[in-house]
C-alpha cells in the first residue's frame, strides 16, 4: 500500500527514456510557465483547487503506480496496438499525467481543448529526442494527447494509458486537494468534504486489481468521493479493475469494499 503523494514520482522513475522525459518535463520552461498560468487562472481567478506543477508531479507519479499494478492484468495499448514496450506505455502516461491541466493556462472551460493543442509543440520537442522514427513519436503523441483530451470527467477513455491518468487525476484528493473548488473562507460542504479527506492509497488489489482506500476524518468526505473520483472511474474504461472504499481514521469503513 502507498500513499498518494510528491514521493511518488521520486519512486516511479527508474532510469531510461522514462528518466529523460520526466528530466525533460521539469526543465523545459515552456512547460512549467503553462504549469504556472494555469495556477493563476485556476486558483487565483477562478477559486479552484492546485492545478499546477505539484498536481502534474503528484498525478504522474500515481498514474504510473497504477500503470505498474494495472498493466499485470491488462494490457496497456502501447502493446496490445503498437507492438511498443511497456516503457513506451510508461512515457504515455507520464506525459499524459504531468501535462493533463495545462490548457487551464487559457480557460478552465474547455481545458482538455485547450491542453491538447498547447502540447503540440513541446511534445514534439520532446518526443523528437527520444525517438528516432517519425511513425513512433506520432503514435505516442496521439496517445499523450488522447490522455489529455479524455481527462474530461465526460469523455470516455479509449485507451489504458487515459484511464490510468484519469483515475490518477482524482486520487490528488488528501487534506483539501481535492478537484472540487472551495472557499477557505468558507463552511460550505465543497470546503468541509475537502478538508475531511487526510490520506488516499493505492495498491494492488485482491478481489480487484487495483485498491484504492479514502480515509477520512468525517463523512463530509464521501462528498468529493462521489462527485469527483467515482465519475472519473465511471468514463476511465477501467472501473472494472478497482476496488474503490472510503474510511474514517480509524480504519471503519464508511463506503463501499469487499
Amino acid at each position: 500500500m502507498v500513499e498518494v503523494n510528491q514521493n511518488l514520482i521520486r519512486k516511479n522513475i527508474t532510469g531510461g527514456r522514462l528518466q529523460m522525459v520526466y528530466r525533460m518535463l521539469e526543465e523545459d520552461l515552456e512547460i512549467q510557465t503553462l504549469l504556472k498560468m494555469s495556477n493563476i487562472m485556476a486558483v487565483s481567478r477562478m477559486r479552484y483547487n492546485d492545478h499546477g506543477p505539484v498536481h502534474s508531479r503528484i498525478t504522474s507519479g500515481t498514474a504510473l503506480e497504477i500503470l505498474r499494478i494495472i498493466g499485470k492484468y491488462r494490457k496497456p495499448n502501447m502493446i496490445s496496438d503498437h507492438g511498443m514496450e511497456m516503457e513506451d506505455a510508461e512515457i504515455v502516461v507520464l506525459l499524459g499525467a504531468y501535462l493533463h491541466d495545462i490548457g487551464n493556462s487559457i480557460h478552465r472551460i474547455q481545458h482538455p481543448q485547450h491542453g491538447c493543442y498547447i502540447a503540440d509543440a513541446p511534445l514534439n520537442r520532446i518526443l523528437g529526442k527520444v525517438y528516432g522514427r517519425i511513425e513512433d513519436r506520432v503514435k505516442v503523441k496521439c496517445e499523450v494527447l488522447h490522455c489529455i483530451y479524455s481527462s474530461d470527467d465526460e469523455i470516455q477513455c479509449l485507451s489504458l494509458e487515459a484511464g490510468v491518468v484519469k483515475v490518477a487525476d482524482g486520487l490528488d484528493m488528501a487534506e483539501g486537494r481535492a478537484r472540487i473548488p472551495y472557499d477557505l473562507g468558507k463552511r460550505d460542504i465543497h470546503a468541509l468534504s475537502a478538508l475531511a479527506i487526510k490520506r488516499v492509497e493505492v495498491s494492488e488489489g485482491g478481489s480487484k486489481p487495483l485498491k484504492i482506500r479514502v480515509y477520512m476524518e468525517n463523512p463530509a468526505g464521501i462528498f468529493q468521493v462521489q462527485n469527483v473520483l467515482m465519475k472519473k472511474i465511471a468514463t476511465s474504461g477501467i472501473g472494472d479493475l478497482i476496488e474503490l472504499t472510503a474510511l474514517d481514521m480509524n480504519g471503519r469503513v464508511i463506503m463501499g469494499g469487499s
